[in-house]
């Protein structure tokens, strides 16, 4: 079942928030706060009137793709509730980040080649699997996968992700790597034949 908006008071949205850490903002406002609990509340404002997000809001589709990913294996954040602050005129998803460190994180501290090569493999194989699992998700980078303690990728970030119920097709898998294979520092983190070519289970 997807998950609906909850309404949350101004009164509640302040306790809610008090005391947390701003960890990405931009000229409109705060996006995401740490919360003192551990928890993370990602904001959306609609950038336009007249888009899908009036119907089908972002933080809603947040919720509703974490919990398609999670059955389908995909080590995700575990959502906690998305919400609507109308006071603020934004929604919100409040949920518990998923641990582990972003493969951008890793590379920009510094890898080992041997190291690099095996997160390499790893990476590859793990974009295979999701778009055998028909995941297509164009916003796909280093910043959004993260390694977990257990040695497993997974992903963040995944508003604008969209599930389908056969394996991508070899055209949607080369536009699903193709913003990545334009940025300067990631693109060889790309094995594009092995992507195109491979249906991996």
């Amino acid at each position: 079942m997807m998950p609906g908006l909850k309404i949350v008071a101004q009164e509640n949205f302040l306790a809610l928030r008090e005391g947390a850490e701003v960890i990405e903002a931009d000229g409109h406002g705060e996006k995401v706060l740490h919360l003192t609990d551990g928890t993370l509340l990602k904001l959306f404002r609609r950038k336009r009137i007249l888009s899908s997000a009036a119907w089908y809001p972002y933080a809603q589709r947040f919720a509703s793709n974490a919990l398609a990913l999670r059955e389908r294996g995909v080590p995700v954040p575990t959502v906690i509730a998305a919400v609507r602050i109308p006071s603020i005129k934004r929604d919100a998803v409040h949920y518990h980040p998923l641990a582990g460190e972003s493969l951008r994180a890793l590379v920009r501290q510094g890898l080992d080649p041997a190291t690099e090569r095996e997160l390499k493999r790893k990476f590859t194989d793990f974009v295979i699997h999701l778009h055998a699992l028909g995941i297509y998700f164009r916003s796909l980078h280093l910043g959004n996968v993260i390694l977990t303690p257990s040695g497993e990728l997974g992903l963040i970030d995944f508003s604008d992700l969209r599930v389908y119920a056969r394996p991508l097709p070899v055209f949607m898998r080369r536009r699903n790597i193709q913003r990545m294979l334009g940025m300067e520092g990631e693109r060889e983190w790309i094995d594009s034949e092995a992507i195109l070519r491979r249906r991996a289970s």
